[in-house]
């Protein structure tokens, strides 16, 4: 593996970073819940309280892309599985966000950010599936 460092971008993925810290710490003050997407989106489903605020948010997640491509080029997006192995993953990301009470962004930004031992252990396990998934596919199985 090597960087690509004509193209690597710490200034823009620095602000990126704080806006979403910004983002997620204006959600739990103003509505008193972390901004985990996998619950927002289940809450949605359920229309359980507050489902406009919930709504609004999750609709900012996905204009925020299509708002930057106004100012600059957006990166192209290069899917090098077939659909079948993507349905499979997107699946097992669903039983696991449910099974482990919250997906990477309500555990790994706002329950580390809050010190939640829970949130450690959740993003230490999530990190380490990723780990191993990687290395098993890409240097033991050749994908």
């Amino acid at each position: 593996m090597s960087i690509d460092w004509y193209n690597f971008t710490p200034w823009s993925a620095l602000a990126g970073g704080a806006l979403i810290g910004l983002a997620a710490s204006l959600f739990v003050v103003m509505n008193g819940r972390v901004a985990g997407i996998s619950g927002l989106i289940g809450s949605l489903l359920e229309r359980g309280e507050g489902w406009g605020e919930k709504g609004l948010f999750l609709l900012g997640v996905l204009l925020a892309p299509l708002l930057w491509q106004l100012f600059c080029r957006l990166p192209e997006i290069q899917i090098d599985s077939g659909w079948l192995a993507l349905t499979v993953a997107g699946l097992l990301v669903g039983v696991g966000t449910r099974y482990g009470a919250g997906c990477t962004s309500g555990h790994g930004v706002c329950g580390l950010s809050r010190l939640s031992p829970r949130s450690l252990a959740a993003t230490l396990s999530f990190m380490a599936a990723g780990f191993v998934t990687v290395f098993v596919l890409r240097h033991l199985l050749g994908a």
